[in-house]
Order: structure tokens, then C-alpha cells, then sequence
């Protein structure tokens, strides 16, 4: 008696289902227009250009912001020698310095050393800070060009 019940039931589920079940076997076998299909293959086809577009253009900002980077990079490691090298310079001309002071037979000479040691840092400083105003000035210039240059090469083709 369960057996049949169960069988009555699935048999009455079916039924209900049927028209759904013919849709899905009738929609399986619609056909799809050539025209839509074309659209389709256009649709994916620009889809894909445009993509391919957009991978060059972003290999282009990639490779302009890698070599402002690395000239960057370049430039900090130049100033930071610049830097190291005049400390040095300095601190040897500080340590020369006192050994002519020490070498000083009268107070009139060692005022004399003094002078000529501290009228020659300033001209050494003047000089370094006239050298940093180009420097500067030429770097900012250069950089400048540089991303117009590569905000040119980046963009020159439009997505």
C-alpha cells in the first residue's frame, strides 16, 4: 500500500511538472539566429581588442613609472654620494685646519689661520650651494621632461 502511494504521488508530481519538463526539452532545442551570433562574435571580438588595448597601455604607465623610479632611485644615490663626499672634504679640511692652528707661533697668526680657514669654508659653501641651485634646477627640468615624454608615449594612442 506505501509502494503505491509512493508511486501515485511521484506519478501526480510528474504530471504537474510535465509542461515544465517539455519547455526545457523545446527550449534545448531552440536555435539561436545567425545574426545574433554574429553580434556576438563582433561583441567579444572588439571586447577582446579593447582588452588587449588597455594590457598595452598599462604596460606603457607600468614601464614610464619604473624608469621614473629608477631615475629617481639614480638621482637619490648621486646626491647621497655628494653629500658623503663633502662631509668628508669637510672634516679634512676641519682636521687641516687645526694643525695649522697648532702650527701658529703667535696669537696674531692664529687669528690670521682662523680667518683664512673660516673666509675659505664660506667660498666652499657658496660654491656647493651655487653647484646645488644648477643641480637642482637641471634635475627638475630633466624630470619634467622625462614625464612628458613618457605622458606622451603612454598616451599617444587612444583606448
Amino acid at each position: 500500500m506505501t509502494t503505491d502511494t509512493h508511486e501515485a504521488a511521484f506519478d501526480t508530481v510528474k504530471q504537474a511538472f510535465a509542461p515544465v519538463t517539455d519547455a526545457f526539452k523545446n527550449f534545448q532545442n531552440l536555435e539561436v539566429p545567425e545574426a545574433t551570433r554574429d553580434f556576438i562574435k563582433r561583441a567579444a571580438g572588439t571586447a577582446k581588442d579593447k582588452a588587449a588595448d588597455f594590457h598595452a597601455g598599462s604596460e606603457k604607465v607600468t614601464a614610464a613609472i619604473e624608469e621614473a623610479v629608477t631615475n629617481s632611485v639614480s638621482e637619490a644615490a648621486k646626491i647621497t654620494r655628494n653629500i658623503q663626499h663633502a662631509f668628508f672634504s669637510d672634516t679634512q679640511a676641519f682636521f687641516a685646519g687645526l694643525d695649522r692652528l697648532a702650527s701658529a707661533k703667535s696669537i696674531n697668526e692664529a687669528v690670521q689661520i682662523q680667518s683664512d680657514l673660516v673666509r675659505s669654508h664660506g667660498e666652499v659653501l657658496v660654491s656647493r650651494a651655487k653647484s646645488s641651485t644648477e643641480y637642482f634646477g637641471k634635475l627638475v627640468g630633466d624630470s619634467a621632461k622625462s614625464a612628458q615624454d613618457n605622458l606622451s608615449k603612454t598616451f599617444s594612442k587612444p583606448l
